[in-house]
């Protein structure tokens, strides 16, 4: 297990100057990258140096994921951007239906699965091909989502304050859990899969929903920072975490499996809300930008209906990407 009696802080700040809105960050363990998605293009980084390695041009959006097999990236937006992650050259546009959001390579049915904030909820896509394989409608706005590898797919359903539950062997919603009237909009989401424990990180109340995978209850709540949206959990520490737009990561502490609690909050910077989880060097990399000085204010979206108040982790104009790294 890794050393867990140091308290976390931010070890490293990688800067970028560019444009545009970001949202989600992504670690591929494999192949030892960050991707970031900013304006229309994708910055990618090295996992270990956390130096700037190049840009995929004219493949932007919400989230990436990787396909280690076929060297294949996806990048989440309408179209879906596909490209080579070998010559981070662009590939093609695939067309799809709803409002692409989040991003994940499922490795039951080995497909990358695009989480949308409009029917069609869940669009898979063949990562060899990149064609579409199918579709699942489930109903409400998707965000994070997780799978247990086994054939089971949890997704947070963020307008509806529940996370869905799909059997990726029947391809169909098996349920919904309600995560109760303390609950925010869920945004990220960890799962403890062998112990089977789900963590809802919610925003509007700033909670942590603690949720048993296998029938929905919810074991406990705990408070977190304003304006989540990433989280996850690590098996190797045995902690969830939740990265907040104001500029906290919580840790939380599985000591059992009906034993949790806050055991940190770290201070990083201010937009970085959302994050992945470098699994070998058991570090949290989290993103936000930074506007450049004499740079408009973007406008709030205030007036927007739930499900779509989080926005960009610093959305518009011209300033540093700041990619954070965090650990003991």
């Amino acid at each position: 297990l890794a050393q867990t009696d140091t308290p976390y802080k931010v070890l490293d700040t990688t800067q970028l100057m560019g444009n545009g809105g970001i949202d989600y960050v992504y670690a591929d363990n494999d192949a030892r990258r960050v991707y970031v998605p900013r304006g229309g293009n994708t910055f990618v980084f090295d996992l270990d140096s956390h130096k700037y390695v190049g840009t995929v041009t004219n493949v932007g959006g919400h989230g990436v994921a990787i396909d280690t097999k076929t060297h294949h990236g996806f990048a989440s937006s309408s179209p879906v951007g596909m490209f080579d992650t070998g010559t981070m050259e662009k590939i093609k546009d695939i067309q799809v239906s709803g409002r692409p959001d989040g991003i994940l390579l499922e490795p039951f049915t080995g497909k990358v699965f695009i989480f949308s904030h409009q029917s069609p909820s869940i669009t898979m896509i063949d990562p060899a091909e990149g064609t579409v394989s199918g579709t699942i409608d489930v109903g409400g706005a998707m965000e994070q989502a997780q799978s247990d590898g086994q054939g089971k797919l949890y997704v947070d359903v963020e307008d509806e304050k529940k996370v869905a539950v799909v059997d990726l062997k029947t391809m169909k919603v098996v349920t919904k859990y309600d995560l109760g009237s303390n609950a925010g909009e869920p945004g990220g989401l960890g799962l403890d899969v062998k112990n089977h424990i789900l963590f809802a990180m919610c925003a509007n109340p700033s909670v942590c929903v603690v949720v048993n995978a296998d029938d929905g209850k919810v074991l406990t709540t705990l408070p977190l920072g304003n304006g989540t949206d990433g989280g996850g959990f690590n098996p190797a520490t045995m902690e969830a975490w939740s990265s907040q737009r104001d500029g906290t990561l919580t840790i939380i502490k599985e000591s059992s499996p009906t034993s949790f609690a806050v055991e940190q909050t770290v201070q990083t910077k201010s937009g970085c809300k959302t994050s992945s989880l470098d699994t070998k060097n058991n570090q949290i990399v989290l993103i936000c930008t930074e506007r450049a000085p004499g740079a408009p204010t973007p406008a709030p979206a205030t007036n927007a209906p739930p499900g779509q108040r989080r926005g960009g982790g610093g959305r518009g104009g011209p300033g540093n990407l700041d990619v954070l790294w965090v650990g003991r």
